[in-house]
């Protein structure tokens, strides 16, 4: 699977670029267009079929086994390179802007099926790593074929080496589909709309019935609305202001593509093989700092001022200044990385698998909308005289609004990077027996109770999304309390402070089991002054007489005599003197609800802290 769609993206672009690049010196002669306009026209062509025939595809992935799709496609890509090999050798420039129109839909109807057949034949703890391969395959791709398109049409016997070249990968990428496994329908009985209008509206529909979909789907359009900004900006970036050649700018792409592809991977690595949105508002503060960067960089002088000579990709590395933008450009496309692999293993864990390639479709859509419109808004920018330097600065403030006002709709992303933060810089955290807690449906999870911030860690170690019981004392001041109401915090009190708090709490916590949510107490109720556990509180049993669900029993080890403890004096009030320091969390078997008791509970609890 991973060949069959490097080979893909790599054809796409070498077949792409080698007649941008035609088109640049036969538009004119050909097309009757300036050789811009015939280039802006040439990514139209291509991105077109994504609005005409995405929500067809995303049917037709849905309804169909995926694996032969896949190969009826490569069979189509075969088909129309070699319409493509007629058209470079023959020089026939319509002929190839048809091609590059029906490479667009071949490359529409692969899309969806790339994206769904991973969470079919990956477990959950490895489609994070399958769609971090993919991203970096795809970007690495890019680069290649960009480069091999600009190099190969170049020879004297350029158009005669490019249409071999794209003949043989097609075929190639046909050879390897035929080794990718069988991924059975997930829709069979879907009845697929041919027209281009209706079904376009109603996959866009269907992705806004569960709203963190939607956003995240608009998150990742605005990535591709950002990155294909900054790789329409390299060229103008390069030789107005930096008076750079085209070395330079083959430059910028390696460095782009090699940064996503690294981030991408190393996603993977910092969540631990496992859907971590705490990276999503990491990579977004990634992205606008470098872009932001390239401004105040300013621009390096290579040679005296006055001279006049194109700066080549040597001469670029060895000047500091040079050198300073390729670290903006490569920590952009990291944190790039970080920001998109997430948002696409949220998306394809959290849509129902028989609507899976449709709601991709509708990504598609989207994507491709909001490529359009980064083109039209940089002719704008353009139109104002605006130099590229503050073009990327206004495009780094754009990051910041777009990702604040995210955020402030799935405030889980940004609770998640608090957590995420704490468990990786304060604490190694080390999850045992995460497979204990439920997958899905109620549960009550129950825990020792040592430091101010255990709900952070607790959020960090588990996967699930959670819902916390915590003293109504917690909420002073509008920060720390826009912060517990974004994660759901249920705030409770002792009946002999504020009744009405305590019953809320009941009420609450029982509409949260009700809908299958996992909700977690720290059933001492105050943190402990000594690092040894408090009693129970029978609160528990109330919650499980209303509510008969699970029980999971945990326990935080090692976090005694951290800053957030009450070792060596009030938490928050001393100096941190431990960092990074490994602690742990062990999870106990599920408890049924007709042998719980607050007493049996903390007997377990301290049974997991004893354990060695």
């Amino acid at each position: 699977m991973f060949l069959t769609q490097f080979l893909g993206a790599f054809n796409d672009n070498l077949f792409k670029n080698a007649l941008v690049i035609m088109v640049a010196f036969k538009a004119s002669a050909v097309l009757g267009l300036p050789a811009s306009q015939a280039v802006v026209l040439a990514g139209g062509v291509f991105i077109l079929p994504f609005f005409l025939f995405s929500a067809t595809s995303g049917q037709i992935a849905d309804k169909y086994e995926k694996s032969k799709l896949i190969r009826l496609t490569k069979v189509v890509e075969i088909v129309v390179m070699g319409l493509a090999a007629l058209g470079f050798i023959y020089a026939n420039i319509e002929l190839l802007f048809l091609v590059l129109f029906l490479m667009g839909a071949q490359s529409t109807l692969f899309g969806p099926v790339k994206y769904s057949i991973l969470p079919q034949h990956l477990r959950e703890n490895e489609v994070v790593g399958g769609n971090a391969l993919v991203e970096a395959g795809t970007f690495l791709a890019i680069l290649i074929g960009t480069i091999a398109g600009g190099v190969l049409i170049t020879y004297e016997s350029g158009p005669l080496y490019v249409s071999l070249s794209v003949l043989i990968i097609a075929i190639s990428g046909f050879m390897s589909s035929l080794f990718i496994p069988h991924a059975p329908s997930q829709a069979p009985d879907i009845r697929i709309e041919w027209s281009m209008i209706k079904p376009t509206i109603d996959v866009i529909n269907m992705t806004r019935t569960k709203y963190t979909v939607f956003l995240s789907i608009m998150a990742i359009s605005w990535f591709w609305f950002f990155g294909a900004a900054f790789l329409s900006l390299f060229p103008v970036y390069a030789k107005d202001s930096l008076t750079a050649d085209e070395s330079v700018v083959t430059l910028f792409l390696a460095t782009f593509s090699l940064g996503i592809g690294v981030g991408s991977l190393l996603c993977e690595a910092m969540s631990r093989k496992r859907l971590e949105l705490g990276l999503v508002p990491f990579g977004s503060l990634g992205m606008s700092f470098f872009a932001a960067d390239l401004y105040f960089a300013g621009v390096p002088h290579f040679f005296p001022i006055g001279t006049e000579i194109a700066v080549n990709y040597i001469q670029f590395i060895q000047n500091p200044g040079g050198l300073r933008i390729l670290a903006d450009l490569l920590g952009l496309s990291i944190f790039s990385g970080f920001f998109i692999v997430p948002l696409y293993t949220f998306i394809q864990i959290h849509t129902s698998t028989s609507e899976r390639s449709r709601i991709i479709a509708a990504n598609n859509v989207m994507n491709s909308l909001f490529m359009v419109i980064a083109s039209l808004v940089l002719m704008l920018f353009i139109k104002m005289e605006m130099s590229s330097r503050q073009i990327f600065f206004v495009l780094a403030c754009m990051n910041a609004v777009v990702a604040t006002y995210i955020y402030l709709y799935m405030p889980e992303f940004l609770l998640r990077f608090y957590a995420w933060c704490l468990a990786r810089v304060m604490y190694r955290l080390k999850v045992n027996h995460h497979e204990l807690i439920p997958a899905e449906g109620p549960a009550v999870l129950v825990c020792n109770h040592v430091t101010y911030v255990d709900w952070l860690i607790l959020a960090a170690a588990i996967k699930r999304p959670l819902r916390f019981v915590m003293d109504h004392s917690f909420y002073k001041g509008w920060l720390l309390r826009t912060l517990l109401n974004q994660a759901k915090v249920i705030p409770i009190a002792p009946a002999k402070d504020n009744a009405k708090v305590l019953d809320r709490a009941f009420e609450r916590i029982k509409s949260e089991l009700a809908k299958g949510e996992v909700v977690c107490i720290f059933p001492e109720g105050t943190l402990t002054s000594d690092g040894a556990m408090r009693p129970f509180r029978p609160g528990i049993e109330r919650i499980i007489n209303t509510s008969p669900v699970p029980v999971v029993p945990m326990a935080l080890r090692n976090v005694w005599g951290s800053y957030f403890s009450r070792k060596g004096g009030a938490a928050l009030k001393k100096i941190p003197r431990r960092f990074w320091s490994p602690i742990s969390l062990e999870i106990g078997t599920q408890i049924p609800p007709e042998k719980v008791t607050a007493a049996f509970l903390q007997s377990e609890v301290q049974k997991l802290l004893d354990a060695t």
